[in-house]
């Protein structure tokens, strides 16, 4: 009978977090949309064959030429960015247009928050990506590598 209750646990990769590589993309031409899921997909780890969806698996990402990002149809007119100061009337809506000519990191950044989970994991997930408005970044000691071709296809 003993053999009968093996008690199997699960496989947790815990050196798998540790092993994180970094990625760089250029965002010309991208469809935000496209562009964003794709990055929500690395910084979740989803590439790896390791992956757990509780566990931070995935890696860093940073996004060059964020003001070249393609809008497609009417939602560079008709979409519209929300925050709040948390105080009374502390709304302000800003349409992407203007988004787009003041802070377009702005604009990725809120795009890969929303395909990332509403948690603390996802929270600590958003930390993991830089997005820059041109072509320079400060990560280069990082040696970040091409972002995975087989994951993103250039539209």
């Amino acid at each position: 009978m003993a053999e009968l209750t093996k008690i199997t646990r699960t496989f947790n990769k815990l050196d798998a977090q540790k092993d994180r590589k970094w990625f760089v993309v250029d965002a010309t031409g991208q469809p935000l949309g496209r562009l964003s899921a794709k990055i929500a997909s690395v910084l979740k780890g989803k590439h790896k064959p390791q992956y757990q969806p509780n566990l931070d698996m995935g890696d860093n990402v940073i996004v060059l030429n964020a003001q070249k990002v393609k809008i497609t149809g009417k939602k560079l007119f008709e979409k519209i960015a929300f925050r709040h100061s948390l105080y009374p009337g502390g709304a302000r809506y800003v349409r992407y247009d203007a988004l787009m000519r003041t802070k377009p990191e702005k604009a990725i950044d809120l795009a890969v928050k929303g395909m990332l989970p509403k948690s603390a994991l996802g929270r600590r997930l958003r930390d993991k990506l830089f997005v820059y408005k041109g072509t320079e970044h400060p990560h280069k000691a990082q040696m970040p590598q091409a972002f995975p071709t087989h994951i993103l296809v250039k539209f």
